[in-house]
């Protein structure tokens, strides 16, 4: 039903576009002009229905064609277009599903079904397995970090002890003290004959003074920014980030999840004070498809090719290994949602419980209908989130969505010790995924992102306890008097939430 008046509404003002654009170039311009940037416009809004959006977001950019028909066109072509997204990321969708093929025939051939496809998560986990590409890998041990305090003292020992190689992608790099304790290790490894190779993202660290990064090269560091821009509010590519963070050393051990590079993921912050994130700690199997990933990554920056068995030969890890895991890889070079189709089948095959954390809350309207109908159902969902905001827009957006949410009884908790960062599931302690995707439509849309799905391991139990810690240090939102916020509060809201599909 929703969805038909999302339909009704976008034809209307489909009709009202036209009218009020007759309308305003008829009174306030003349001639050639007129005509032809009223064509230019209905063109465009021609295009966004052609192109059978999510009805939520054509709806969006009605609006913006409505209220700044010649700045929207600009805006449209700049930072809306599909069609631009297909061509861009051609080559690399090619070369990734080249790079997939070539993995698990020559790398991880003899590698069996999984035992979890039998039981009782049977159809979530195929639904993994399809959307993966990449193979369970159970000759692996998972360490869970909950903050950057213990993140980054291990993280700095692996790579001083390095003796082959150091790969590492990142969202954000600042040049703050934590990153240049990272650049002082990197260089001291370069100097002796390392291999290190660094990917940034080039918006994530547009602000970053780039002798940080010329600095590196100098000292032999191989370097490179994902998808370069110069002016990141004006350029096609800038809304296609790499949001991906992997760190692997010697093809032996990694790391992925929500934790950037810079001093207030430590804390060091007083906005934000103690940082509150999960990382991932990998040895073993898995190692070999968060390196894949970065290699692809890599090869479609700089035509390097590195998929040999130096860099991709699996090492076998058995000591304290249980159960398995799976790295997952999403991005707009995607022909489908990967992400958030399997965010979908870890709700919907939910039996007990679903707890869910991310700074963000942008769910679109399929996402809402399994957290309310499992919550409906009986299963205890809840959602833990940031008390205060990083981004105000995004911030007032999430609470948008709190209505519907505790209506239908799923528990919402707001992070009181400071700043929660971390975007982590865990479904009836039994199957979690950690990483850098949020609970938003960018990262379900339009970033490249990486997770890693974990079966019956302890690192799921471990996540479960972080939960209840976690909920210790949070204050559970009461319906009752959530809905009696002001209304000047529900009018930021709810302009928040419109631009959502934007954001």
């Amino acid at each position: 039903m929703l969805r038909r008046v999302q339909l009704l509404m976008t034809l209307i003002l489909t009709i009202g576009l036209i009218a009020f654009l007759s309308y305003y170039w008829s009174v306030y311009m003349v001639g050639w002009l007129s005509i032809v940037i009223i064509l230019v416009v209905m063109s465009v809004f021609v295009i966004i229905l052609l192109e059978n959006r999510n009805p939520e977001r054509t709806l969006v950019w009605a609006l913006v064609m409505m209220a700044l028909p010649v700045v929207g066109v600009f805006v449209y072509f700049t930072f809306g277009q599909n069609y631009r997204r297909k061509r861009m990321f051609r080559l690399k969708a090619m070369l990734d599903e080249e790079s997939y093929i070539k993995y698990r025939t020559q790398f991880k051939a003899g590698v069996h079904q999984s035992v979890f496809q039998e039981g009782r998560y049977g159809k979530v986990v195929t639904l993994i397995d399809s959307i993966s590409r990449l193979p369970i890998s159970y000759n692996t041990h998972t360490r869970i970090l909950t903050n950057g305090q213990e993140k980054f003292p291990i993280l700095l020992e692996e790579i001083r002890q390095a003796q082959h190689h150091i790969h590492l992608e990142y969202y954000i790099v600042r040049d703050d003290q934590l990153a240049l304790q990272l650049q002082e290790a990197l260089i001291e490894k370069a100097k002796q004959g390392i291999e290190v190779r660094f990917l940034y993202d080039a918006v994530g660290c547009f602000s970053t003074d780039k002798h940080y990064f010329k600095k590196m090269q100098a000292a032999g560091v191989e370097v490179r920014a994902f998808l370069p821009v110069v002016l990141p509010f004006i350029s096609s590519k800038s809304n296609y980030r790499n949001h991906r963070k992997i760190v692997v050393i010697d093809g032996t051990v990694a790391f992925t999840g929500g934790i950037n590079i810079g001093d207030e993921y430590i804390g060091r912050d007083q906005h934000f004070g103690f940082w509150r994130d999960t990382h991932l700690l990998v040895r073993g199997e898995a190692v070999s498809e968060l390196q894949l990933i970065f290699l692809q990554d890599w090869y479609y920056m700089t035509g390097e090719r590195l998929f040999t068995p130096f860099y991709m030969e699996p090492l076998e890890y058995v000591e304290e290994a249980t159960g398995g895991v799976q790295i997952i890889a999403s991005g707009p070079d995607e022909p489908y949602e990967a992400m958030k189709s399997l965010y979908f089948g870890l709700i919907t095959e939910a039996r007990e419980s679903v707890y869910i954390a991310s700074p963000y809350l942008i769910p679109d309207e399929d996402l809402m209908t399994a957290l309310k109908t499992a919550a409906m159902a009986g299963i205890d969902v809840r959602i833990l989130l940031p008390s205060f905001p990083d981004h105000k827009i995004v911030f007032y957006a999430s609470r948008s969505y709190f209505d519907d949410l505790l209506q239908a009884g799923v528990k919402i908790y707001e992070y009181n010790k400071g700043f929660m960062h971390s975007k982590v599931i865990v479904v009836d302690d039994a199957i979690a995924t950690i990483g850098t995707a949020n609970m938003d439509l960018r990262s379900f849309h339009l970033n490249f992102e990486v997770n890693a799905f974990l079966y019956g391991t302890n690192s799921v139990h471990e996540l479960t306890r972080d939960f209840y810690e976690d909920f210790s240090h949070s204050t559970q939102v009461d319906a009752d008097m959530f809905h009696r916020r002001p209304l000047r509060r529900r009018l930021i809201e709810s302009i928040s939430r419109l631009f959502s599909p934007l954001l």
